[in-house]
């Protein structure tokens, strides 16, 4: 699968997109491994309209491509990797993103306190929330950790914990971008949704 570009600039995106996005700390490992799965996965699924991109918490990888021990992993699935930069999390994105996907609970509380209002605040999930295995567990639970510090066993377990929550956002997007397809056209991410506790989840790919 040839990924798409980057997500466009604030205010250029279609409104019946449903924009997601995946965080971690440098942009090299994790979120990148998350978006191109999810965005495969999505592809997979026919679902037109969902976007996934990536991003950061820190600026300590910016401009740097993938973790190779991770493009190694994804090209052992045919899922190429070689335009990812890595990138820095933007507060904008608070708005213009649907759903928050947090890989490891330091992200998932770093994402929370960052917020800038309860809309956004119910935007991030942790991304293995919606594994079953652990959909119910505390964010402790539903972390991965860094594989930056092993070695290619590492970043098997990353993308075997990964895969097993790419069944239940791929639901969860199916069911949103339904909603955005409604003849009243309310977008979930919209001020009167807003409205509503916990709506406002959003999601597509973008390396």
């Amino acid at each position: 699968m040839t990924s798409p570009p980057r997500t466009p600039a604030p205010g250029t995106s279609r409104p019946n997109q449903y924009r997601i996005i995946a965080v971690c700390t440098g942009n090299i490992c994790r979120s990148p491994m998350a978006e191109l799965m999810l965005a495969e996965a999505l592809a997979a699924a026919g679902l037109a309209g969902a976007v996934v991109d990536s991003a950061g918490t820190t600026s300590y990888e910016v401009g740097r491509p993938i973790d190779p021990r991770a493009a190694r992993k994804l090209t052992a699935h045919s899922i190429p990797s070689d335009h990812h930069v890595a990138r820095e999390w933007r507060t904008e994105w608070f708005h213009n993103r649907d759903l928050i996907l947090a890989l490891d609970v330091d992200h998932f509380g770093w994402l929370q306190q960052a917020a800038p209002d309860r809309a956004c605040l119910s935007k991030i999930r942790m991304l293995r929330s919606f594994d079953p295995a652990v959909a119910g567990k505390d964010a402790l639970d539903q972390g991965i950790e860094d594989p930056w510090y092993g070695g290619h066993a590492d970043f098997d377990v990353t993308w075997n914990l990964i895969h097993a929550a790419l069944p239940g956002i791929v639901a969860h997007v199916r069911a949103e971008l339904a909603v955005l397809r409604r003849p009243d056209g309310q977008h979930p991410g919209s001020d009167q949704a807003h409205d509503q506790p916990n709506a406002g989840q959003p999601v597509r790919s973008t390396s």
